[in-house]
């Protein structure tokens, strides 16, 4: 099957969509576009009839990025899909653009300004790197556009143009190096991560964190060209240093290399503590659950979690992307982007990006799978840290959860 066929017509079940209502608390109600007049709902411009609405979709379909990205594509699809079965925004059927950003920054920039300027759609779901996002937000920033960017990252940036539905740093780096020191603990780590922002400011973070307020210590700090796939010099620096813990934000494509690169030379959970931050199901599918067995995700979302609301939701993606289809953080995160996106429409009453920025803060989704989201003022949403144990057939067994974590991008002392 072709992962990226977002066309492919699939039926939505009745279950799924009276899961939604009951946990969105949605007024089951028909709503048309006659109750909310084109020229009242749209008065900026965008892409909006009496009966459709644009919505842009930005992410790597080609490129490194593609292994980590598809399931993004996917999964905002599917929450597209399923909209549109429930009568769409306003009374208005989604309709999307999509547009490859192709692993390349500029490109990222290029196709934002196409989708804002040239489609003028009413909100874009898109990027996956930091480096991706940075390049797209002066652009969003200058033409008004509304971004929903789904990755966990850095933290350090707050915009009114941009709802952040993955973590930030508190929330996963923070909260996962307490964990891991904590649980084995761990007084020396290892940094390695892909050479671009999010990687390395993660790390600045971490090492502020494992120094400052655990008092251990950073017994190393790599960093690999994105898209690498030789880490033979790493992997002897890792055995000569003997660190408690490896810290990865490896990213991309370069993951299949790095686990399957570790094994060969003998580095194992059996003999060797690893805690990722950028290894997801969606990049397990490529590098072999075998090859990275008993190491340690810290994530807020797995494929395994054991609620109604997530098994409804790996259903519908499964019987629209395939059997074999599987679910990681920030492709639920993606997921959600469409439903915050619609619930903020439909309380502002319009498609006005203003409005629509206005009437975000203090959202709730109950039907997400993760369990309960709701937007933070600062544009980011309360979380909480899941810390999962990969097995052999790529699956994670969740070992911990924390309370929901308020977002705080600018943690005092990190900056």
């Amino acid at each position: 099957m072709d992962r990226l066929n977002g066309q492919k017509l699939f039926k939505i079940s009745a279950i799924f969509i009276g899961i939604i209502m009951m946990a969105a608390g949605v007024v089951v109600r028909s709503v048309m576009a006659a109750d909310y007049p084109t020229a009242k709902v749209n008065t900026t411009n965008l892409a909006v009839t009496d009966t459709t609405v644009k919505v842009g979709i930005l992410h790597s379909a080609t490129g490194t990025m593609a292994i980590s990205e598809t399931g993004s594509i996917q999964a905002e699809k599917l929450a597209i899909a399923q909209i549109n079965a429930m009568g769409g925004v306003l009374g208005r059927k989604i309709e999307v653009i999509q547009e490859d950003g192709a692993s390349d920054w500029p490109t990222f920039a290029e196709k934002a300004r196409k989708l804002l300027v040239k489609d003028r759609v009413a909100a874009v779901m898109g990027c996956w790197t930091s480096a991706s996002r940075k390049a797209v937000l002066p652009v969003f920033e200058k033409e008004n556009g509304l971004l929903y960017y789904p990755t966990f990252y850095e933290g350090l940036e707050q915009s009114k143009n941009v709802i952040y539905t993955g973590q930030e740093a508190t929330q996963q780096i923070l909260a996962g190096i307490d964990w891991i020191a904590k649980e084995k603990g761990a007084k020396s780590f290892y940094l390695i991560g892909s050479d671009y922002i999010w990687p390395r400011t993660s790390m600045k973070i971490a090492r502020k964190h494992i120094e400052n307020v655990l008092k251990g210590k950073v017994v190393g700090e790599e960093y690999v060209a994105l898209g690498d796939t030789q880490f033979g010099s790493v992997i002897n620096k890792i055995r000569l240093k003997k660190p408690d813990v490896i810290y990865a934000a490896v990213v991309g494509g370069s993951n299949v290399a790095w686990f399957k690169q570790l094994k060969a030379a003998g580095i194992t959970s059996k003999t060797q503590t690893m805690l990722t931050i950028s290894v997801t199901e969606d990049e397990v599918l490529g590098i072999g659950g075998e090859n990275l067995e008993g190491f340690y995700s810290a994530m807020k979302y797995f494929h395994s979690l054991d609620n109604a609301n997530n098994k409804a939701f790996v259903e519908e993606f499964k019987k629209m992307w395939g059997p074999k289809s599987v679910v990681g953080d920030v492709t639920q995160a993606a997921y959600l982007g469409p439903w915050l996106w619609k619930a903020a429409v439909e309380k502002a009453g319009s498609f006005d990006v203003d409005k629509v920025v206005a009437a975000s803060p203090g959202l709730e989704f109950k039907a997400a799978p993760e369990g309960y989201v709701k937007i933070h003022n600062n544009h980011h949403l309360w979380s909480k840290l899941r810390v999962g144990k990969w097995r052999s057939d790529g699956q994670a067994d969740v070992v911990y959860e924390s309370p929901l974590i308020e977002p705080d991008p600018f943690p005092k002392g990190y900056q």
